[in-house]
């Protein structure tokens, strides 16, 4: 008998779908498929536009001060300007962070409920494959994850804590207590459960259809214990690095970056999670680079003022050239005759389009491997651009999630080809 991962097992009235077993790949195409990731970075404080977008579009484009740092990795690297999320206002522009990842109009406003972040979707594809279905990061404060509720995913911010949840395995009497805790919680389900199907009979269709939303709720934490009673049994993966040791200095922005990245590379190195955001740090004081004296956050709100503008020039170079150094661990990294960097889509961009003008629009994006076709400038009209979000469902189908749509994205990004 074939079997497909569609297989249902079906027992005293419960249907479970078979999860992703290494046993199906004979009667599944798609198991055989290589392992797809995706990280997601945003530059709270934008980036400066002459000094990152070319002025001619195409593959032939000059480098900008900012490209240059990366100009080993050209081919590897896509360049999109004019995209922009619809709905949002300067007076909100650092609000606007809220929806870099969900594309939610009116971030800010009174009112304003968020929507499901492009990790978190994705995180219900193929979250269960992994130890962590995604993981959360933050130079500092607030992250970029969002459930399908709107409510905010707490962000890890400090990679010491990070990193002992990857990759150190607790004492075993606290592996025992933990999956006893596992337990205690799939019992008490089961007699919700038992409770909610006793009272349904006497509901109103209107109730009964509100009870049916909660039961599925209620299901669904079922799997997720039952799967994370399955990784509290399993040894976590052994790495040589050394772990890290947190920076206490807020103001230390490469160094803290440098740290956040350095864990999503093991985190996908040792397929620990496939979904990474990461929110770089923006903070008001001084970052601890050679020529800088004022804070980033002034530097970036610099008026034209040529010598905050040459300042702001180094903090940003200082910052790409973590980036490079992320991609180029990254394109060292090999699997399965690719390198990690063939299987990752690295999103880097912002909520800003300018920083000193609180302008949203024309917002920097730059998206590095993945198997897309790179090696260029895709230019749109900044005042009719189609929606940021449709790069996202670019890189959902990527991910091998069957979608055309995502929040205000309606198809894939004009342009952007995936290799194959």
């Amino acid at each position: 008998m074939t079997l497909h991962r569609r297989t249902l097992l079906r027992a005293a009235g419960v249907s479970l779908a078979l999860p992703c077993l290494d046993a199906l790949a004979r009667g599944d195409d798609r198991a055989a498929q290589p392992r797809r990731r995706m990280v997601c970075v945003c530059t709270p404080l934008g980036l400066h536009p002459p000094y990152f977008f070319p002025e001619k579009d195409g593959a032939d484009y000059e480098l900008t001060p900012y490209l240059d740092v990366l100009k080993d990795f050209r081919r590897d690297i896509t360049v999109v300007s004019g995209l922009a999320h619809a709905g949002q206002s300067p007076g909100f522009a650092h609000q606007a962070s809220a929806s870099f990842l969900t594309g939610a109009q009116n971030a800010g406003r009174p009112g304003f409920r968020n929507s499901i972040s492009l990790d978190q979707y994705a995180a219900e594809h193929i979250g269960g494959r992994t130890r962590f279905p995604s993981l959360a990061l933050s130079g500092e404060g607030a992250g970029l994850s969002w459930t399908r509720t709107g409510a905010l995913v707490p962000a890890a911010t400090s990679p010491a804590r990070v990193f002992a949840r990857l990759f150190l395995d607790g004492r075993p009497e606290e592996v025992r207590a933990q999956v006893a805790r596992l337990a205690d919680g799939r019992s008490i389900l089961d007699d919700v459960g038992g409770q909610a199907a006793a009272l349904r009979s006497g509901l109103g269709a209107g109730d009964r259809d509100r009870l049916d939303e909660y039961m599925t709720s209620v299901r669904d934490l079922e799997r997720r214990l039952a799967r994370d009673e399955t990784w509290a049994r399993t040894p976590k993966p052994k790495v040589s690095a050394e772990p890290p040791r947190d920076i206490p200095n807020a103001a230390d922005l490469l160094g803290r970056t440098r740290l956040l990245f350095d864990l999503t590379h093991l985190a996908l190195q040792t397929d620990s999670t496939r979904l990474v955001t990461i929110m770089l740090g923006g903070s008001t004081y001084v970052p601890p680079i050679p020529g800088v004296t004022l804070g980033h956050h002034d530097l970036s709100h610099h008026g034209r003022d040529p010598g905050k503008l040459e300042q702001l020039k180094t903090v940003e170079s200082e910052t790409m050239k973590v980036v490079r150094d992320l991609l180029a661990k990254l394109k060292q990294t090999r699997e399965d005759g690719a390198t990690l960097l063939d299987r990752t889509t690295v999103f880097l961009g912002s909520n800003l389009g300018d920083g000193s003008s609180h302008s949203v629009r024309n917002l920097p994006v730059l998206l590095a491997g993945g198997g897309f076709r790179h090696g260029k400038h895709l230019r749109f009209n900044p005042e009719n651009p189609p929606p940021l979000c449709n790069l996202f469902v670019s890189m959902l189908q990527r991910l091998g999630v069957e979608t055309d749509r995502f929040s205000s994205g309606t198809s894939t990004l004009t342009g952007l080809d995936p290799v194959g």
